[in-house]
C-alpha cells in the first residue's frame, strides 16, 4: 500500500533536519567542510520555497520560515529564499544554486546581514529585481526583510510557475481527505440556492465595476489617441515629398496603421483589459514616428525603449534615471524622455500624467486607482511595469485577486516566456560571465553589485 504524500510543511521541516545532520557529521569529520553543500540547499528548495541553513537558524526562526514558505506556496509563484551564514562561500553562488535547483525562478539569499536576489529573465526583468532588492534594504531583521521582499515580489506578477513538488507532487488522489470533501459537498448542497444568489450578486457587482472602469478609461485613452493624431498632423510628412525614401514611407505607414488600430480597438472595447491593446498600439506608433523623425533629420536611429514613465504621450524614453515618489517609497530607475530628464537634472518636478480619481481629484496615474492598470500595461509591458510601480497604489492593487477578477489578469505579461516554467532545467537565461567575482566585499545588497558588477538581476 502506497504511503501518504509528504505535505509541504512536513518537507520544510524534514529536509533542513537532514541537512543539519549532514552538517554535524561534516563538522565532526577531520578536514571536512562545515558549510552545507549547494546540492543540499537546492534539494531543500525543490521541496519547499524557503531554506534556512542550520548555521543560520538564529537569523530566521523555524515558525517564521514556515509562514514565509506557506505564503509563497499559496501564491503558486517560483520564488526561492535561502538563509545562509555570513561566511558561506560566495563564488558563483547564485548561478550555481540556480543550476543545482534546475528551476526557473526568482532566487533571494540572505547571507548573514546581507541580502540580494537574482532572477531568470523570463521571470522578472533585471530592473524589476534591482528595484525589489532596493525596496527591501530598509527592513531590519531577516524576518521583516524577507517578508517585505516576498510580498513585493509576489505583487510583481513573476513569470514561470512554481514546481509541483511544493504541493505534494502533481496528479493523483493520494492524501485527499475524503471525509472533508464529503462534508464540503453536503454544505454546498444545503446552501446551493443561497450560494448561487451570492455568485449572481458578485458577478453583477463586478460587471458594474468593469463598466465604470471602462468609462473612466475611455476619457484617458481618447485623450491619448487625440494627442497621437495631433502628432501625425504636426509631422507634416508627405510620402511623395522630396527626399522621402521607402524606409520613411514605411515608418509613416506603420504610424498611420497604429493610429487606426488604436481607434478601432477602443471602439470595440467592452472590458477594461481591452484597453491594453489600444495603448500598446499607440506605443508602437510613437516609436515609428521617432524613427521617421530621425531619418528625416539625418540622425542615428533611436533604440527601442519604453515610453516616458511620467507621461507616455511624451514618446519613447532616452534614458533611465533614479526617481523617488513624492509620497515616499523606495527609489527606483524609471525611463524618461529628454525633457523630463533635463527637468529632473535641474531639480524640477517632471511633467506627470494626471488622471481623474474616484473622488474627482486629479492625481498621477500610479496613484489614481486600479482602473488604470490595463492602460499602463499596454505602454509598459515586457517586464518593466512591476519594478516601476513597486510601493505605489496601482502596483499594490494590481497584485490582488480582486483586481484580476474585475480588470483582467492580462494587463501586462511582464516578460514571462511561455517556453520557460517551473521545472525548466535548461539554464537558458544564464550568462557565462555572471558571478565571476563572488559577493564583492561590502557592496552586497544593491541589486546589481553583488560581485564586482556581475549581479545584475538576471541569470
Amino acid at each position: 500500500m502506497k504511503g501518504a504524500p509528504v505535505r509541504p510543511l512536513a518537507r520544510l521541516l524534514i529536509v533542513p533536519l537532514i541537512a543539519a545532520a549532514l552538517a554535524v557529521l561534516a563538522v565532526g569529520a577531520p578536514g571536512a567542510r562545515a558549510a552545507t553543500g549547494l546540492s543540499t540547499v537546492a534539494a531543500a528548495l525543490r521541496e519547499s520555497p524557503v531554506y534556512v541553513d542550520p548555521a543560520a537558524s538564529d537569523l530566521l526562526a523555524a515558525s517564521d520560515a514556515e509562514a514565509l514558505a506557506d505564503k509563497i506556496v499559496d501564491a503558486d509563484e517560483p520564488v526561492f529564499v535561502a538563509v545562509l551564514p555570513a561566511d558561506y562561500p560566495t563564488q558563483d553562488l547564485f548561478r550555481n544554486l540556480r543550476t543545482e535547483t534546475g528551476i526557473t525562478g526568482l532566487y533571494a539569499i540572505r547571507l548573514g546581514d546581507r541580502f540580494d536576489a537574482k532572477a531568470d529573465a523570463s521571470v522578472l526583468s533585471p530592473r524589476t529585481v534591482s528595484n525589489l532588492v532596493a525596496a527591501a534594504q530598509g527592513a531590519g531583521d531577516a524576518k521583516a526583510q524577507l517578508n517585505d521582499f516576498v510580498d513585493d515580489a509576489l505583487r510583481s506578477n513573476p513569470g514561470g510557475t512554481a514546481p509541483s513538488s511544493w504541493s505534494g507532487g502533481g496528479g493523483g488522489d493520494e492524501g485527499v481527505d475524503v471525509g472533508a470533501l464529503a462534508a464540503a459537498g453536503a454544505v454546498v448542497a444545503a446552501g446551493g440556492v443561497g450560494a448561487y444568489a451570492l455568485v449572481r450578486r458578485r458577478r453583477r457587482r463586478e460587471e458594474a465595476e468593469r463598466r465604470a472602469a471602462l468609462e473612466k478609461l475611455s476619457v484617458v485613452v481618447d485623450e491619448d489617441i487625440t494627442a497621437f493624431g495631433e502628432e501625425l498632423d504636426r509631422l507634416d510628412f508627405h510620402p511623395a515629398e522630396a527626399g522621402a525614401d521607402d524606409a520613411m514611407r514605411a515608418d509613416y505607414e506603420r504610424a498611420l496603421d497604429a493610429y487606426e488600430q488604436a481607434k478601432s480597438l477602443m471602439a470595440a472595447a467592452t472590458r477594461p483589459e481591452d484597453v491594453r491593446g489600444v495603448t500598446q498600439a499607440l506605443e508602437d506608433g510613437r516609436f515609428s514616428l521617432a524613427l521617421l523623425a530621425a531619418r528625416r533629420e539625418g540622425r542615428p536611429l533611436p533604440e527601442r525603449r519604453a515610453p516616458c514613465f511620467f507621461d507616455p504621450r511624451h514618446g519613447p524614453s532616452v534614458a533611465d534615471v533614479l526617481w523617488t515618489p513624492p509620497l515616499g517609497g523606495a527609489s527606483r530607475e524609471v525611463p524618461v524622455c529628454a525633457a523630463d530628464e533635463a527637468r529632473l537634472a535641474d531639480g524640477q518636478e517632471p511633467m506627470v500624467r494626471e488622471v481623474e480619481t474616484v473622488s474627482g481629484a486629479r492625481r498621477p496615474y500610479w496613484e489614481a486607482g486600479p482602473a488604470y492598470g490595463p492602460w499602463a500595461g499596454g505602454y509598459f509591458g515586457g517586464g518593466i511595469l512591476p519594478g516601476l510601480l513597486v510601493g505605489t497604489m496601482l502596483g499594490s492593487m494590481m497584485a490582488t485577486p480582486s483586481y484580476a477578477a474585475v480588470y483582467g489578469a492580462d494587463y501586462g505579461d511582464f516578460g514571462a516566456d511561455a517556453g520557460y516554467g517551473g521545472g525548466d532545467v535548461s539554464g537558458g537565461d544564464f550568462n557565462t560571465d555572471d558571478f565571476s567575482g563572488g559577493f564583492g566585499g561590502g557592496d552586497f545588497g544593491g541589486g546589481g553589485d553583488f560581485g564586482g558588477g556581475d549581479f545584475g538581476g538576471g541569470f
